[in-house]
This record gives structure tokens, C-alpha cells and sequence, in this order.
């Protein structure tokens, strides 16, 4: 049995087999539509999500299983003082494959070890959210054709965001990959990932604080949004929130094939304007992630 709690669980072949598997799923989807007749997916959203528990669902469904599960805390036996590891037990009982999202980091891989069933991280905190890389990764492939010897910029929240992490994780298994980090000085990416980043021959990044300077280098435009949630002082995210906003103005100056991601949900970080621009990858990046967790769900339950 096999859990996915962090992108580095999967080497370089697996994240391109499922992948491969995303498209071919894409190209035949009644190929899949009963791959989990009989399974069951449990969602155990322990925090506030809709597209990555849709997502799971949805794709289950699209899969012939069935979904069961919690997408608040407060209705579960967590209100009661229930430990994570006593839910997984229980809930292992019931379904075939769990899906969890909790704002505490560590809590997916605390509960891969009680569970009897895989446990797929949908969100540890700021920590960890390996299928929204492989969404990101779906995407990229399909808009980019490959992962190797790209320029990828970050921008916005880099260090609580579990999203820029796994992502960075991800892109450093390829050759010739570039990373601009374009950030406040006071929302710059964990130093203990730049020191990871350092110690890589294959990987190189830069630090700026102006998204025009970076602009016109870019293949993919990674913006992210000033998280509330995880801010201890309400005056800082007031301060910070606005720091980064895309407009079709900053982005004459943009390639015009760079592919603009965003994990979702936006505040207003991405004008609306630049909804209708071919360069926004941001809604395909919805449809990759249904796919991808198809893929996925295939994957831990060993169905071919």
C-alpha cells in the first residue's frame, strides 16, 4: 500500500507516467469510466475547500467509484476531540482510498501511518499539496510540451504557499530549469528551500521584488494570492495583500506564448482582463486537476 503526502514521493518516471496516463485519459475518456466500479473515495477535508474536494470527487465519479466524507471539521468527530490518527482508522474501514486536507502540516503523513488504505495529501497548511502539482504539471506539459529548460516565476505569497512549494519540488527533478522568485521581502520563500536550491547543479533562481523586471524572461507566470489564513497579524495582510496584481498592461511586455497559472481560488492578484488573454492557463488548470487526480486515484489503488 502506497500513500502520496509530498511530490518527492514520486520519482521523475512516475510523475511522467501519470502524466502520460492524464493524456490518455484526456484523448479516451470512456476508456476510464469504469476503472473504480465498487471503489470508494472518502474526502476528509479538516479545512475549507471547493475545487480540490470537487475535484477529488468528481474525478472519482468520472472513475465509476463512489465518494463519501466530511468537507468541514466542525461536522466530524474532530469537534469532539477525535485524534487524526483514530479518524483514518475508523474511516479506513470504509473506503478504499482517502483523500485529506488539514491545516496542519504533517497530519497526512501522521495519518498514511495509522491508515490501513492510501492517504493522498489535498493540503497539509503551508507545507505540502502534491495534486496540485501534478495539475500544474498536466498543464505545463500541455501548454509547453516539456518540463526541461524553462523559466518559471513565482509570484506573490512564497513562503506560506504549499502550492509554490510543491511545484519548485517538482521542477527541480528536470534539467535547465530556471526559477524567478518575485516576492515582498517579507513573503520570500522559506530559506531552508533556497538552501535546498543551492546545493542544485540542475536548478538555478533568482530574487526580486518587480514583476515588470521579470516579466519579459518568462515561459510560465506562477501567481499566487496573499493567504489570510495564514497570517498571525491582520495590519501585515492589509499591507501585503495588494503587493502583486496582474494587468493586461504588465503583460505587453510578457512572451506571447508564457502560459500564466494560479492555483485558485484568486482574490485580485489577476484582473479580469486578463481572463479573455490566450496566455491565461488558469481554468485548464481546473480541468488538468480532475484528470490528473483520475490518474492518480488509479495509481495508489493499483488499477491499470
Amino acid at each position: 500500500m502506497r500513500s502520496l503526502i509530498s511530490i518527492l514521493d514520486l520519482s521523475v518516471e512516475e510523475i511522467d507516467q501519470l502524466v502520460a496516463t492524464g493524456l490518455d485519459i484526456i484523448e479516451n475518456p470512456e476508456k476510464y469510466a469504469h476503472k473504480c466500479e465498487g471503489k470508494k473515495l472518502a474526502t476528509l477535508f479538516f479545512e475549507p475547500s471547493t475545487r480540490t474536494r470537487l475535484s477529488f470527487e468528481a474525478a472519482m465519479y468520472e472513475l465509476g467509484g463512489h465518494v463519501i466524507g466530511f468537507s468541514d471539521a466542525g461536522s466530524s468527530s474532530a469537534s469532539k476531540g477525535e485524534s487524526v490518527a483514530d479518524t483514518v482508522r475508523v474511516v479506513s474501514n470504509y473506503a478504499d482510498i482517502i483523500a485529506m486536507r488539514h491545516p496542519k502540516e504533517g497530519a497526512p503523513l501522521v495519518a498514511s501511518m495509522k491508515s490501513t488504505v492510501p492517504i493522498i495529501n489535498a493540503g497539509d497548511g503551508g507545507h505540502n499539496h502534491p495534486t496540485q502539482t501534478l495539475a500544474d504539471l498536466l498543464t505545463i506539459k500541455r501548454e509547453k510540451g516539456t518540463f526541461d529548460n524553462l523559466t518559471v516565476g513565482f509570484c506573490g505569497d512564497l513562503k506560506f504557499g504549499r502550492t509554490v512549494h510543491s511545484l519548485i519540488d517538482a521542477l527541480t527533478r528536470y534539467t535547465g530549469v530556471k526559477i524567478v522568485l518575485i516576492s515582498p521581502d517579507e513573503l520570500k520563500l522559506p530559506s531552508y528551500m533556497k538552501n535546498a536550491l543551492d546545493k542544485m547543479d540542475s536548478i538555478s533562481y533568482v530574487e526580486t521584488t518587480s514583476l515588470e523586471d521579470a516579466m519579459p524572461s518568462l515561459d510560465i507566470l506562477y501567481m499566487t494570492r496573499v493567504q489570510k489564513e495564514r497570517f498571525f497579524n491582520e495590519a501585515d495582510y492589509i499591507r501585503l495583500k495588494d503587493s502583486y496584481i496582474l494587468t493586461p498592461e504588465k503583460l505587453e511586455s510578457a512572451k506571447s506564448d508564457m502560459c500564466i497559472l494560479h492555483p485558485l481560488p484568486r482574490v485580485n492578484e489577476i484582473s479580469v482582463a486578463v481572463d479573455d488573454d490566450p496566455r491565461a492557463c488558469y481554468f485548464k488548470q481546473v480541468f488538468n486537476g480532475k484528470i490528473i487526480r483520475m490518474a492518480l486515484i488509479m495509481k495508489l489503488l493499483g488499477i491499470n
